[in-house]
């Protein structure tokens, strides 16, 4: 298998397992933090929603800065309901695929520069940098069922069963 195969098979599988988990958002708990120093539950959900797109960018764009100098600054969409989630996390996995099939080994092994402020903070082999974007996915969709199960909701079985979903998800 090649490592363009590799990486769409895995990005494929991080998005039903991240699909799940965004099957379960409550409605209107956005701004529920389980601390103060906590990230909101919206932005923790709209991340597990929307990471595909990093791939995308990562694919076809030379770097990405995510503090540019300008000022400019991608702003998330904010999002409530389940459905909106899932909507946000298709919608990117379907531009992260699309770049996939445009794309081949060759270039897969060409670096990637993430800068702040113009300055390179990570440079590396974009199929590294994408490897390293679905397990940032798979972090940060933890982190979300944790804040599930804190707010009542019922967390689905990703890897293997759970106290809600006795499935081998």
């Amino acid at each position: 298998m090649n490592i363009r195969d590799y990486l769409l098979a895995e990005l494929n599988r991080e998005v039903e397992r991240s699909r799940a988990a965004l099957e379960q958002v409550p409605e209107n708990k956005s701004d529920w933090k389980p601390h103060e120093k906590s990230m909101a539950f919206g932005y923790l959900a709209n991340m597990v929603a929307t990471i595909p797109m990093w791939i995308t960018m990562q694919i076809t764009q030379p770097e990405l800065d995510v503090a540019p100098k300008d000022g400019g600054k991608f702003q998330m969409k904010p999002l409530n309901k389940s459905a909106e989630y899932i909507e946000a996390l298709e919608k990117a996995a379907a531009g992260a695929r699309d770049a996939f099939n445009k794309t081949s080994d060759d270039h897969l092994k060409t670096n990637w520069q993430l800068k702040a402020g113009g300055n390179v903070v990570m440079e590396a082999p974009r199929y590294e940098m994408i490897q390293d974007s679905l397990l940032h996915l798979a972090h940060h969709r933890g982190q979300m069922t944790v804040y599930l199960r804190l707010m009542g909701a019922k967390v689905p079985a990703i890897y293997g069963p759970s106290a809600d979903d006795k499935s081998f998800g």
